[in-house]
């Protein structure tokens, strides 16, 4: 069979595609060059051109995992009817944002550890500079925090940090479910759950 033949910028985009479904299936620890080149149909070689390093390719492919969970978050934004009245706007919206990447991390499991993993042997130090608006499922949380601020829904004593309350409950739920005591819940069990912390993070957001 014919090998495909990638000008430089589609080799990158198609290694980091393959590299994408490695983690799918196998979470950060699949992400491996070799075999992300071996799917393509290209040399090692060719592929370090693209990416020095483990850590390159595994920074590219957390990028493309943060961007469908995003899309996950904005398909169960679209998935209600947005609501008359700002604050219970704010607050569906929250809520949706909040079922959408617990069914990403279900459904996703690769994908979602892979969005926010480290790689362990070659730790890339968080620069200086870096700012959390530009994870793009955290600025969609943030805008909606600051539309329910807008409101007065949200007390202006409870704003500061109300966006990483919100997510850590939602997050630490999500690793509960995957890999801790509630994955052995059932399905109706586990949906209890999700309903219970999302309706405590709204809660917790409007309490006086």
């Amino acid at each position: 069979m014919k090998r495909p033949s990638y000008h430089h910028g589609d080799l990158a985009n198609g290694l980091t595609m393959a590299a994408t479904e490695l983690a799918r299936e196998g979470g950060p620890e699949a992400v491996v060059l070799r075999e992300a080149a071996r799917k393509v149909g290209v040399s090692a070689t060719a592929a370090y051109r693209h990416f020095a390093s483990h850590s390159d390719l595994v920074h590219s492919v957390k990028g493309l995992a943060s961007e469908q969970l995003a899309e996950r978050m904005r398909t169960e934004l679209e998935a209600s009817t947005p609501l008359a009245d700002p604050a219970q706007e704010a607050l569906r919206r929250l809520y949706a944002l909040g079922v959408g990447y617990l069914r990403f991390a279900m459904s996703e499991p690769g994908l979602f550890r892979t969005a926010f993993c480290r790689p362990s042997a070659e730790p890339t130090p968080i620069p200086d500079d870096f700012d959390m608006r530009t994870v793009l499922p955290y600025q969609m949380l943030v805008d909606t925090i600051e539309d329910l601020a807008r409101t007065a829904a949200l007390p202006a004593h409870r704003r500061p940090n109300a966006e990483v309350f919100a997510w850590s409950a939602v997050h630490g739920l999500s690793i509960l479910l995957l890999d801790g005591p509630l994955a052995r819940c059932t399905p109706e069990e586990q949906q209890q759950a999700i309903d219970a912390t999302l309706s405590g993070v709204a809660a917790g957001l409007t309490c006086p």
